[in-house]
């Protein structure tokens, strides 16, 4: 694994739980959660469900990246905005094309593959094992005012002064030589 942080530069930020009954903290994807260009893959999104919010938390935000990437940017495989202060789980599935298992308002942003749905872990063939932080971020507004449109980095940038807390579970995957 590397070394590289996607939170070193970040402003602190208090912690909470992530668990998914989809994946273990540590542990490699399982099959359903990788891309469907990789033998199983099928594009589904993890279940997540969380606890313990700093409160003030007004609304969630889920993101899904990949800083092992070799982009120089890493990969957003999914992000999801809005999630109402009310909703603390999201089942298996919901990041489909129709965002159907979504709590009403919130919506998906479109992946680095620009898509607007959850992208499974594909890693490239001998690359090395490759990190998927899970996040869950709580923030201090019921709404970001992001545009559907907007990249993942963006909807960062504007969450950055607007949260209260982190909640991270971190899945791997790798693909051999």
């Amino acid at each position: 694994m590397r070394a590289n942080d996607p939170f070193a530069r970040l402003p602190e930020a208090a912690s909470f739980t992530v668990t998914s009954t989809t994946v273990t903290d540590g542990a490699p994807w399982p099959a359903a959660q990788l891309s469907s260009g990789v033998p199983g893959g099928k594009d589904v999104s993890p279940q997540l469900s969380w606890s313990g919010a700093p409160e003030g938390t007004r609304s969630y935000a889920v993101t899904v990246y990949d800083p092992d990437a070799p982009t120089g940017s890493g990969f957003w495989h999914w992000a999801v905005a809005d999630i109402p202060a009310t909703v603390t789980a999201l089942p298996e599935g919901a990041g489909d094309d129709t965002g159907s298992g979504l709590p009403e308002g919130a919506f998906q942003l479109p992946n680095d593959a620009r898509a607007a749905r959850y992208l499974g872990a594909a890693p490239p063939a001998g690359h090395g094992p490759h990190r998927y932080f899970v996040v869950v971020h709580a923030l201090d507004v019921a709404s970001l005012g992001v545009p559907a449109d907007t990249t993942p980095a963006l909807l960062g940038f504007t969450m950055s002064g607007h949260t209260l807390g982190r909640a991270v579970l971190t899945a791997t995957a790798e693909t051999p030589a």
